[in-house]
């Protein structure tokens, strides 16, 4: 396993970011170049941008605001939000993504993730899976964790990524904005039926949350509330990551901000 990485998310709604406790209660935070280009600066290694109501509104993520969030970086970009085919994947690409993420679309056509792949390649495709628990395991939900699918997660991991995803974004619905640490259970448990990335998302806020993350076999952890208030910086974290004996990416310039 290589460096952990450090990404923090923007949820974004009707052009402000937004957080809220397991995908409600959602509060405007700031604008998404505003916090881009603060945490690109901090030493983010990756930004995630999920527009929250694209699907429930029967909507791509707004190009203006991926392009604007993109001119401001310079490390790889993931876009989700309302991606329902290739020429969704590719308007978002050519706003100025590296990576789309698709949920909804891929649980209602799994065939999608194969399209992706075959046309902008698998590194590009990254499979969002929103989990909530049941019990004998997860379930996957969708439309912002507000529809269950009946489908097992762990299935549907292992599917995905044979279908074509070249990461997996695994979101914990119980823990999402709870503060209480990732689920790490799901996490070891997607770990044993994938070979690819996993991004470990939802009630990240200690550095230890993260470094037992790391220690379940996620690649990246993702976070937005403890950047969003200022609990800690992305370049605070790594630090503290480092001091854990996890592997982080860092720059001289980054650590001298602490």
């Amino acid at each position: 396993m290589g460096a952990f990485r450090v990404i923090p998310c923007l949820d974004v709604d009707q052009g402000w970011v937004v957080k809220g406790v397991r995908f409600q209660q959602l509060q405007a935070m700031d604008r998404p170049v505003v916090l881009a280009q603060r945490y690109r600066n901090e030493g983010a290694d990756e930004l995630v941008i999920l527009d929250v109501s694209a699907s429930v509104e029967g909507r791509l993520a707004q190009r203006a605001t991926v392009a604007a969030v993109a001119e401001v970086l310079d490390i790889p970009l993931t876009v989700g939000g309302g991606v329902r085919g290739v020429d969704d994947a590719l308007e978002l690409l050519a706003a100025g993504a590296d990576k789309v993420a698709v949920n909804t679309a891929a649980v209602a056509d799994p065939s999608i993730l194969e399209r992706l792949a075959q046309c902008v390649g698998r590194q590009a495709v990254v499979l969002a899976i929103d989990a909530r628990r049941r019990e004998g395991g997860w379930e996957v939900v969708t439309h912002g964790g507000r529809r269950p699918t009946g489908r097992d997660a762990l299935a549907w991991a292992r599917e995905g990524v044979e279908r074509g995803a070249g990461e997996i974004l695994l979101t914990s619905v119980d823990q999402d904005g709870t503060g209480a640490g990732f689920d790490n259970a799901l996490l070891a448990a997607v770990r044993q039926v994938v070979s690819v990335p996993i991004i470990a998302s939802g009630g990240g806020t200690r550095v230890e949350d993260f470094v037992e993350a790391f220690r379940a076999g996620a690649d990246a952890g993702l976070a937005a509330s403890i950047f969003h208030r200022q609990q800690t910086t992305v370049n605070q974290l790594k630090q503290r990551l480092a001091a854990y004996g996890v592997p982080v990416r860092w720059e001289e310039a980054w650590m001298a901000q602490g």
